[in-house]
């Protein structure tokens, strides 16, 4: 004989019941998140064909050091993360981690990976290095760690001036631009390419990979399909 139903009324409320922690998850993002964009950052070196500002940057100051591009990366991601003091942003797992695995990975990278001579190979990895940035953006801004130390110096900047987030970025883009232009950063066709796919990209990808907050946190990555106004405003 099979045991009674039990009556619904004596089952617990589903919504009471404590849910699985999505800490596992958001930190499977995060990390998985920083090793593609170092290997994305790798990649588009390897093509040649330019550089987003921020690795044309890197690139420069590394043509004028004996330092590998990725300890350039390491080092400009700490000095970024000494000017949070004066600005008041206080870090995050992620913003720590941004600084030690990205330029890792990229050293990884390019270490593996030899320059390919022919055209028909660079372009390829150019576009798919485009892609492999927007994917590992959404997936480690929506573990929701901490901004990256540059994106934290914009959003600084822009609480401290007044000044809107996309004008402080510009701002500092260009500026970064035109220092590792001079210094031999390679600027092309990557670059152009990078500006106008990663904010895309990105917003796409930040929807694919968005964790639900906790019900009345208000804090999730994508809200009534869209991405909050914060996050859009850095990609």
């Amino acid at each position: 004989m099979s045991d009674p139903l039990p009556d619904p009324s004596s089952l617990p409320d589903p919504s009471s019941l404590p849910r699985p922690s999505r800490l596992p998850r958001r930190l499977v993002q995060l990390y998985v998140g920083l090793v593609l964009y170092g290997v994305s950052m790798g990649l588009q070196l390897r093509a040649t064909l330019g550089l987003d500002p921020w690795d044309a940057f890197h690139q420069g100051i590394a043509e004028h050091t004996s330092l590998s591009i990725g300890t350039v990366t390491i080092v400009v991601g700490a000095a970024a993360l000494l000017l949070w003091i004066p600005l008041r942003q206080r870090p995050g797992l992620g913003t720590v981690s941004n600084v030690l695995v990205i330029g890792v990975t990229v050293d990884a990278t390019l270490w593996l990976i030899p320059e390919p001579d022919a055209l028909a190979v660079r372009i390829p990895m150019l576009v798919f290095a485009i892609v492999l940035c927007g994917a590992a953006t959404g997936l480690y801004i929506s573990a929701r760690f901490g901004p990256g130390p540059r994106d934290g110096l914009m959003t600084g900047l822009h609480r401290r001036t007044g000044w809107s987030i996309r004008l402080v970025r510009t701002g500092i883009e260009l500026a970064v631009l035109a220092t590792g232009f001079a210094l031999g950063g390679s600027v092309g066709v990557g670059t152009v390419l990078f500006a106008l796919a990663i904010g895309p990209l990105s917003q796409f990808f930040l929807r694919v990979f968005a964790i639900p907050a906790p019900a009345g946190t208000g804090s999730g990555i994508v809200a009534r399909g869209g991405v909050e106004p914060q996050v859009q405003d850095l990609i």
